[in-house]
């Protein structure tokens, strides 16, 4: 099993791997997504026996007129892509704990990966951390592979292989404008000093939408918004 070792007292400490889900690209700590009945982060049980990280550039051939030759020139790096295998297994052989089946493990680790978030309008972001961070990006791929069965049919050992793709610096740029885009519906839940036109001004780039935004919310004192309470922003046509 691999070990991190720990420098400050020279012994080796088992580090499990964690993964932690996010709402936004930037992966703040206050961008860290609630998932109701799931932990965030998620601890591997079992942590992978490797992982394989794939870095890939993108050539065009470029030939000049009139040669028979050309050579290959540099277009672009394409987003690193990380895959590794979990295996989650219910017999009670690797933990001492042996349960009635993985159904429910393996679903909750679906929807922890690959669940669409309604409040941003996208699927989660994700920092896999293995003693240091490992990659940042999206899942891309979940295959789950049933390994082993009770006699009623019912599993208690599969792999899941994740494959994950890096979230980039313009994947960045251009979510942070359709973040602010006037034309598509947004939530956003309220924190503590929120005002109703800074909301507004967030996400419209116009406060003067307070009172439209009010109403569709019936808001009957839109001056002391509640921490915690969900606000909806209808999309507008802005001149």
């Amino acid at each position: 099993m691999p070990t991190i070792s720990d420098s400050s007292t020279g012994r080796g400490e088992l580090k499990k791997m964690k993964i932690y889900a996010y709402t936004h690209v930037d992966m703040a700590d206050s961008h860290l997504a609630s998932i109701p009945g799931i932990d965030n982060p998620y601890t591997a049980l079992i942590n992978p026996e490797s992982y394989t990280i794939e870095i890939k550039y993108e050539f065009e051939n470029a030939q000049g007129q009139g040669t028979t030759g050309g050579h290959q020139q540099f277009k672009v790096k394409l987003p690193e892509e990380m895959s590794f295998e979990f295996l989650f297994d219910n017999t009670g052989i690797i933990d001492g704990r042996p349960r009635e089946n993985i159904a429910g493990e393996i679903e909750n680790f679906r929807k922890f990966l690959m669940d669409y978030d309604g409040n941003t309008h996208q699927p989660r972001f994700f920092k896999f951390v293995w003693g240091t961070d490992l990659f940042k990006g999206r899942c891309s791929a979940l295959h789950i592979n049933y390994k082993l069965f009770n006699p009623d049919g019912s599993p208690i050992r599969a792999i899941c292989k994740v494959s994950l793709k890096q979230a980039t610096d313009e994947e960045l740029r251009v979510i942070q404008q359709n973040d602010r885009s006037p034309d598509l519906t947004h939530y956003r839940t309220v924190k503590k000093g929120d005002t109703l036109p800074l909301m507004c001004y967030d996400i419209y780039g116009d406060s003067s939408y307070y009172i439209q935004v009010a109403g569709a919310n019936n808001l009957q004192n839109f001056r002391n918004l509640e921490p915690g309470s969900l606000i909806f922003f209808p999309p507008v046509a802005k001149n």
